[in-house]
């Protein structure tokens, strides 16, 4: 697999990955990022000899706006752009998303994301579990991996799994961390995915947030060991009835203790707030908490 890791330098290096793949019958992508990183991936494409019309087949692995922002770009020139059943209504028309979008960033949405517009339905194709799309002498196998969102897919392709955030968020030498925004998170389902992947035992592991990763297992591991202890601190906080801003404070102190705890420098502390900042977490977890485990 010949393969170039574009860093679409998303106000800091390291923060989202978007990868071109070479197949026979010409490159394919595999995450676009957001509309304000267009220009950036542009020059990755032009430095591997491609223009964006020269890309036909874009695949994102979920529809959160810093891996599909910059997907309606592609389909203006013709691209197919493959995606989860439940993302493709909301790739075509994009009010509902940017709407959501807009109650977590408020009048961030511009500076962060960008513009973005709908696309011929005809151009988005819905790719489910277990599909295999064969473009020229590449396939790329499938994966439903719901739990961080639940319109997830991850994409397998020589042993090779691009895990779009199902498999967290992990930058340069700091720790792997569970992305938590709203609206769905679901700790159980998130779990069954993370055994999917290990059923599928990849060589290794391409995260948009950001790179390559070998150590599947280990690093399997301490994702699932910080979501479950990120879920009970969480838990105790919701169940004592404290209020989002209250949490929201405490939860501040706690996400950079973590990084402490582990000797994360200033420059990766924030590298991590460029792709998970850590107020957009909480809501995430309320929601999971009073929707999934108290019934509210």
């Amino acid at each position: 697999m010949k393969l170039k890791t574009i860093d679409l330098n998303f106000f800091a290096p390291q923060v989202i990955a978007s990868y071109l793949i070479e197949t026979s019958e010409g490159p394919i992508l595999i995450e676009t990022g957001p509309d304000t990183t267009f220009n950036t991936l542009k020059s990755g494409l032009n430095d591997s000899g491609y223009k964006v019309s020269d890309v036909k087949h874009v695949f994102v692995t979920h529809i959160h706006l810093d891996h599909s922002g910059a997907a309606w770009h592609f389909a203006k020139e013709g691209s197919t752009i493959y995606v989860h059943e439940r993302g493709a209504p909301h790739l075509v028309a994009p009010e509902r998303l940017m709407n959501s979008a807009a109650m977590i960033y408020g009048d961030k949405m511009d500076e962060l994301w960008g513009e973005v517009q709908g696309m011929d339905e005809s151009l988005v194709k819905v790719v489910s579990d277990g599909d295999k799309i064969k473009i020229g002498d590449t396939e790329i196998g499938v994966f439903e991996s719901i739990g961080h969102a639940n319109h997830h897919n991850a994409y397998l392709i020589e042993g090779n799994l691009f895990s779009g955030d199902v498999a967290g968020c992990r930058i340069a030498d700091g720790p792997v961390i569970p992305p938590t925004p709203p609206p769905d998170i679901h700790v159980e389902r998130w779990h069954a995915s993370v055994d999917k992947i290990r059923q599928i035992n990849p060589d290794s592991l391409y995260l948009t947030h950001f790179g390559e990763y070998k150590e599947v297992n280990k690093h399997l591991d301490a994702l699932m060991s910080n979501l479950d202890e990120w879920s009970s601190w969480f838990g105790e906080r919701v169940k004592a009835g404290k209020s989002e801003e209250e949490i929201t404070l405490e939860f501040e102190d706690y996400y950079k203790g973590f990084f402490k705890a582990v000797g994360a420098s200033d420059e990766v502390y924030q590298q991590y707030e460029f792709a998970d900042p850590y107020w957009m977490n909480v809501g995430g977890f309320i929601r999971y908490w009073k929707k999934y485990k108290l019934g509210d």
